[in-house]
């Protein structure tokens, strides 16, 4: 198949990471008779400082009319003013908002080559595989601010309409999976939450009735994620309870360069990137980890493209490199780890050996 992939670098290590994303899916294209062409547009803080605006009209049309967007990371100290009227991360935020990505999917599942790499005990961690649905064009990021020399308020809204598609989306993923879904939220305070526990429980009842349903309190789910992770499939929940939960389920993978994520909506375009950030004190020196990046790729292929056996490929080969003790300084001992190229290399020949039907078909 012939693909368009709008490639977004950003700031920090997202050239970095996001090139070795890029020479693993050359290749996969090329093994399985496939044509992949990547254009590249600037977001974040190097397109306030080429364009002077995080999300220039020109990359938000690329990524409009290109069939997935694949994302480095946004932001670095010199443009971390939280007072700036102008920031990295209003690119990002503007970007979803603009292709319509309302449910994000982050991914947890701790490679056992990886385990140590984790604060959490290690017995703790074997078996875990999380999905955290997040809700992502809603609540009180998007809601009207006001600030004055007296206070400031931030508005958190939600609609019907906002809370059951991604609901959805998370019932229709839990399906597919082991049919157990926990819904998060803040229903004993607030009254968004109240109308989501009414929504998410309608929903299920009148079309999901075959998936398990669990209401639970965003603190008592923050520390349920720790002490009992395994325990957990599907994890729906609102923009601001989502970030705040996947930030913290990221350290039962011991690393953030170990979590991909994607962000979709009712259309094909999804745009996927690590969870990680842009890390500028380890920018361009070639040692980041790509393996969350190239993991990225692998939902790309998989919810974009439809291209279930090469993502299934992607997966397999990062785990036989993780396998084969192929670490970054994140992850290796001491940090005395691989480059970030190197990396990527290890992925490719895992690849050559796990891709056995592209050897086939080919």
């Amino acid at each position: 198949m012939h693909a368009d992939i709008a490639v977004l670098p950003g700031d920090g290590i997202g050239p970095d990471v996001t090139a070795a994303a890029v020479t693993v899916l050359r290749t996969l294209a090329r093994r399985h008779g496939h044509s992949f062409d990547f254009h590249e547009y600037d977001i974040g803080g190097i397109a306030i400082d080429r364009h002077g605006e995080p999300l220039p009209q020109a990359t938000l049309q690329g990524c409009q009319q290109a069939h997935a967007v694949l994302l480095g990371a946004v932001g670095g100290p010199k443009w971390s003013d939280p007072n700036a009227k102008v920031r990295p991360e209003q690119g990002l935020l503007a970007l979803r908002k603009g292709l319509g990505l309302f449910a994000n999917l982050r991914p947890v599942r701790p490679h056992p080559a990886a385990l140590n790499a984790s604060p959490i005990k290690p017995h703790l961690l074997t078996g875990v595989d999380i999905v955290v649905v997040r809700e992502l064009t809603g609540g009180i990021y998007f809601g009207e601010k006001t600030r004055d020399a007296r206070g400031a308020s931030d508005l958190c809204s939600y609609s019907v309409t906002e809370i059951e598609r991604v609901v959805r989306s998370a019932f229709k993923l839990a399906r597919q999976r082991r049919s157990y879904l926990v819904s998060v939220d803040k229903a004993n305070v607030l009254e968004t939450s109240r109308l989501w526990r009414d929504v998410a429980s309608r929903i299920g009842r009148e079309e999901f009735p075959d998936v398990k349903l669990e209401h639970q309190l965003v603190d008592s789910m923050a520390m349920h994620l720790l002490a009992k992770p395994r325990e957990y499939d599907v994890i729906v929940t609102e923009n601001m309870f989502g970030d705040i939960l996947t930030d913290e389920a990221s350290m039962l993978a011991g690393s953030l360069g170990l979590l991909p994520s994607a962000s979709l909506g009712d259309g094909k375009v999804g745009l996927y990137e690590p969870i990680h950030g842009s890390a500028p004190d380890i920018a361009g020196k070639g040692v980041a980890n790509p393996y969350a990046t190239i993991l990225s790729c692998a939902l790309l292929l998989r919810h974009s493209l439809g291209l279930h056996e090469e993502a299934d490929c992607i997966e397999r080969a990062v785990d036989a490199a993780l396998n084969a003790q192929v670490f970054t300084n994140d992850l290796a001992t001491g940090g005395r780890g691989v480059s970030t190229q190197v990396a990527a290399q290890a992925v490719i020949e895992q690849m050559q050996a796990h891709c056995y039907v592209a050897e086939l078909r080919d």
